[in-house]
C-alpha cells in the first residue's frame, strides 16, 4: 500500500490523487466483501453430492458382473484410467476381491494421483468402492456399480458416486456443476462399456 501512495505522488497531480486512492480502496473493500459473503454463503451452502449415470447394454447380467468385479478392467472403459496412458500404476491384494487396491500417480493435473479399494460384493448385483485421493486435492469418495436385468439378454448398469467437499472448497459448487462435469465422464465411460460387450 505504501508503494502504490509513493507510486500515486509521483504520477499522479496531487489533486487527483486522493481521489485514485478512494477508488483504489473502494475496489479493495469490494472485493474483500464479496470474498466474505462466499465464504459466510460457503458455511450454509451443501457439501455432499451424489452422481449416477445408466446405460443398457445387451449382454446378461452374470456376464457383466463378472467382468466389473475386476478392478483392473477398468483400463479398458474407464475415462479416467485411460486418460493417461503414462500414469505409474500399482496393485495390493487380489483383483476381484474384497480390499484389493488399484493406485495411481500421474503428472496429469486432471489425474491426479490416489487409490481406489475394492469394499464388498452383492452376487451378480452390486460392487461397492472406496476411492481416496491425493492429489490435486485430497478427498474420499463412494463408488458403486448396480446392475438390474431387464431381460434375459439384457441389463441395466448403474456407476455412481457420492462424496463430499470439505468448506470452503464447496464454494466452487456454487459455479460448476459436480453433476454434469463428473456425470458426462461416468455417461462416456458406460458407453465404452457398452461398447465392449456389444462390438466384440
Amino acid at each position: 500500500m505504501l508503494l502504490f501512495a509513493t507510486f500515486l505522488e509521483e504520477t499522479v497531480h496531487p489533486a487527483q490523487t486522493s481521489y485514485v486512492m478512494y477508488l483504489f480502496l473502494m475496489i479493495v473493500a469490494a472485493l474483500a466483501g464479496i470474498i466474505v459473503l462466499l465464504l459466510i454463503v460457503g458455511l450454509f451452502s451443501k457439501k455432499k453430492y451424489a452422481i449416477e449415470r445408466n446405460i443398457t447394454i445387451n449382454k446378461h447380467r452374470t456376464i457383466i458382473y463378472d467382468y466389473l468385479r475386476f478392478l483392473k478392467n477398468q483400463e479398458q472403459y474407464s475415462k479416467w484410467v485411460m486418460a493417461d496412458v503414462n500414469m505409474k500404476k500399482s496393485f495390493r491384494g487380489t483383483d476381484a476381491q474384497p480390499g484389493f487396491v488399484y493406485a495411481w500417480d500421474s503428472n496429469d493435473k486432471q489425474v491426479g494421483a490416489g487409490e481406489q479399494e475394492i469394499i464388498s460384493f452383492t452376487e451378480n448385483k452390486r460392487i461397492d468402492y472406496q476411492i481416496r485421493f491425493t492429489r490435486p486435492f485430497p478427498g474420499v469418495a463412494q463408488s458403486y456399480f448396480l446392475l438390474e436385468s431387464v431381460g434375459n439378454d439384457q441389463t441395466i448398469v448403474k456407476w455412481g458416486f457420492n462424496s463430499s467437499m470439505k468448506y470452503p472448497m464447496n464454494i466452487m459448487m456454487l459455479f460448476i456443476s459436480v453433476d454434469k462435469m463428473l456425470g458426462d465422464d461416468l455417461a462416456t465411460s458406460l458407453k465404452t462399456l457398452k461398447s465392449v460387450f456389444e462390438e466384440e
